[in-house]
């Protein structure tokens, strides 16, 4: 499974990276998650964090939690998730934050996962369902919050 989010939004990299990288203050800023906890490391920084989301399907909310090995490389500007906890057990996510223009940025969020340890529903539950449904459901909202708060703060 692989599933590629993107957003262009109107607010320089240095509005964003701090966004994207403090994610404990995530739930105060994207109303889908329920929390993020730092077991491991300090904030921004490379670590290990435990996320829970809520994944709106119209007045039902169903609830999803994942624990990541989070590392972040300032220079290039990305993020990394191991997914170490969780139905996505071994999902990697990239986060990828570019200039676009002088006053813009192209972010995006790469996952790529070989699905459940389900024999025989292995692929099908991480194609057609958890990849489309559930990571780029909650992927969009996150990307869409964080442009959000960029475009407050530039």
């Amino acid at each position: 499974m692989r599933t590629v989010d993107q957003l262009v939004m109107h607010a320089t990299p240095d509005v964003v990276w701090p966004l994207a990288t403090v994610v404990e203050r995530w739930p105060m800023i994207l109303p889908h998650y329920r929390w993020v906890t730092r077991v491991e490391g300090t904030d921004g920084s490379d670590g290990i964090v435990e996320m829970a989301a809520w994944r709106p399907f119209g007045v039902f909310k169903w609830p999803t939690w994942w624990r990541s090995a989070m590392t972040v490389d300032a220079a290039a500007r990305q993020v990394r998730y191991r997914h170490i906890a969780g139905m996505t057990t071994g999902m990697d996510v990239l986060w990828t934050i570019k200039s676009h223009g002088d006053e813009w940025s192209d972010v995006t969020i790469v996952h790529t996962w070989n699905g459940p340890p389900w024999p025989g529903l292995r692929r099908i539950a991480a194609e057609w369902v958890i990849g489309p449904v559930f990571v780029k459901g909650i992927a969009a909202r996150t990307l869409a919050g964080i442009a959000r708060a960029a475009e407050r703060t530039a």
